[in-house]
């Protein structure tokens, strides 16, 4: 494990089975990810996107430096992360979820320490000036490459904007499997750009006629 993780994040890592990091993870490391560095990630799915938004986060709220918020595209994709985030680091830190309502500032939210939602509630709680955002220190966006996606694009990208504005400070790591133009998103976000094409299990492409697939 990294010597710059908090001693109780690499406990709740072993105690999942998490001997040593994936590739992707590495290089998110030597990218600065412990520092506070902005990163953005491009990696296939299942390569550990996830594990390294939670390094980030955990080391913020485990060391005092502030809140942690992770944007996901669906209700239904912030309510399994909520579950599986409040399961493994009960005792360790608070999570919520904060989806629907967009007609209030979400106050009881000051509690907690890992905010899940999605971008169309944080954009709604920005809006209704809740209080305890400034003191939000890792800000996760997963499935960036939304941006490009004619109805949540928008939303997301003044999200972005607004973030950067209000808390010049954050850390932006941003996650995705499929960016057609990393390095120009790369820029546009302050961020070091991480690559890399490795996958848990090798990927066929292949033709599927009659019964038969023919493999390239």
């Amino acid at each position: 494990m990294h010597p710059d993780l908090p001693a109780q994040l690499t406990d709740v890592f072993v105690k999942h089975g998490i001997k040593e990091f994936r590739p992707a993870q590495h290089k998110a490391l030597h990218a600065g990810l412990l520092e506070g560095k902005n990163v953005l990630v491009c990696t296939p799915t299942a390569s550990g996107k996830t594990l390294i938004a939670e390094m980030a986060a955990g080391k913020a709220i485990l060391e005092g430096k502030g809140k942690a918020v992770y944007i996901v595209p669906l209700v239904a994709l912030a309510s399994e992360k909520a579950k599986d985030f409040k399961k493994k680091y009960s005792g360790l830190f608070k999570v919520a979820l904060s989806v629907g309502d967009f007609d209030s500032s979400d106050p009881h939210l000051m509690d907690y320490d890992l905010i899940i939602c999605t971008a169309e509630k944080l954009d709604s709680l920005i809006r209704h000036h809740a209080p305890w955002l400034q003191l939000v220190k890792v800000v996760i966006i997963d499935e960036i490459h939304l941006l490009n996606d004619v109805s949540r694009g928008p939303t997301l990208e003044i999200l972005i904007t607004l973030l950067k504005k209000m808390l010049p400070d954050v850390q932006l790591l941003a996650l995705s499997a499929t960016i057609g133009n990393p390095e120009e998103l790369a820029k546009w976000l302050d961020a070091h750009l991480v690559q890399d094409d490795w996958r848990p299990v090798p990927l066929h492409k292949g033709v599927l006629l009659q019964d038969t697939i023919e493999f390239e």
